[in-house]
């Protein structure tokens, strides 16, 4: 199956999407957006990762560009400001190399390491400012872009973004647990974790500074507001996992709604295929709906005050990011070098990772 991207380029390009991968009502229902600071932002990213040595300057070269991480965040965050959108842009790209080097911890067999930067990232977590010059390029990475993230909003959003996030490295501390003994979690186990380990409420979290304003809990926990929140990265997690399944098949994976649905479940691979499709499918349908009711709940926020249009025109923005995640989502898995698994030398060894033992040294 072909389609149009309108994507990184100047010119739209046809982009071969595999049948078992076609989402047409993506393709017609949610218009691709990018944010108009992309080119640059993508230049500054790569200058970023090269600076902070989170990849060796051969794997920038010839990879930085082609696994679209800048792509995906720009076609999500529309309407934040150029710094907010490089700071996200680069924790982004960030979020990608620490999840590679959790990645080869895992198969090269490294749990002191993997328990070292995990003990880190909970510290630096809490004085970033403290951590921008840590032996483990990781760490200083990582507080680096924490700190121009905590810059944007108020006190109050950062110390929530920090809960969030330590809950994060605590799901990836599961996972690794999981794989180093081959555990697969049962699908309900795998579902819960997976908001975790995929970061839903960071990436939601990240909706307010673009948007320039902290939503109050009373907003953020509406409902409506949080299930349509919740829908866009359901899809985004599981349109994942249908992608990456193939990947993480070859590298005797774990982590993946397809693998739980087959070993719990008693699906053959065809099968968890079309109940990954299913339900992601289905999410599609319920955000349109959640969607609609979380724009009414925006339109009642608008009450005439001040504060009222503020929180009504802040509403609107995340929602309307919302819907470009769904398209940033699905374009980014036919984009990006990351997933192009037939094209590697090793299908379990992504070839723009860094297989160093890194964390030991």
């Amino acid at each position: 199956m072909h389609a149009l991207s309108h994507g990184t380029t100047s010119a739209p390009t046809t982009i071969a999407v595999p049948p078992s991968l076609h989402l047409p009502v993506i393709e017609a229902a949610f218009p691709r957006q990018l944010h108009p600071y992309w080119p640059k932002c993508q230049e500054k990213t790569r200058v970023w990762l090269l600076e902070k040595r989170l990849m060796p300057a051969d794997k920038v070269e010839e990879y930085a560009d082609g696994l679209c991480y800048t792509d995906l965040m720009a076609g999500y965050y529309i309407g934040a400001s150029d710094d907010v959108m490089q700071a996200i842009a680069d924790y982004s790209a960030w979020f990608f190399v620490w999840d590679d080097r959790h990645d080869r911890d895992i198969v090269h067999g490294r749990p002191v390491a993997w328990r070292r930067l995990r003990d880190r990232l909970h510290t630096a977590l809490g004085s970033p400012g403290e951590h921008l010059h840590h032996e483990d390029p990781l760490v200083a990475g990582f507080a680096d872009s924490v700190l121009r993230l905590y810059a944007f909003l108020p006190e109050t959003w950062n110390l929530r973004f920090a809960r969030h996030f330590h809950a994060v490295i605590e799901a990836y501390d599961r996972e690794f647990h999981n794989r180093t003994h081959g555990i697969v979690p049962t699908v309900d186990e795998y579902l819960r974790l997976r908001r975790l380990t995929f970061a839903h409420w960071i990436w939601t979290d990240l909706l307010e500074p673009t948007a320039g304003c902290e939503l109050p809990d009373a907003v953020r926990k509406h409902p409506a507001y949080r299930r349509a929140a919740l829908l866009s990265q359901e899809f985004a997690a599981w349109y994942n996992d249908l992608c990456s399944l193939p990947k993480e098949l070859a590298g005797d994976e774990v982590h993946n709604l397809g693998i739980s649905l087959i070993t719990h479940e008693g699906l053959t691979l065809e099968q968890a295929v079309v109940e990954v499709r299913r339900r992601v499918e289905e999410c599609i349908t319920d955000f349109l709906d959640s969607e609609r009711e979380a724009l009414r709940f925006a339109d009642d926020l608008a009450d005439g005050t001040v504060r009222g249009k503020e929180l009504s025109t802040a509403v609107r923005a995340c929602l309307s990011n919302m819907r470009n995640w769904f398209s940033s989502v699905y374009w980014f898995h036919h984009e990006s070098g990351r997933y192009m698994v037939d094209s590697w030398d090793d299908r379990s060894t992504p070839p723009y990772v860094n297989n160093e033992a890194a964390g030991e040294k």
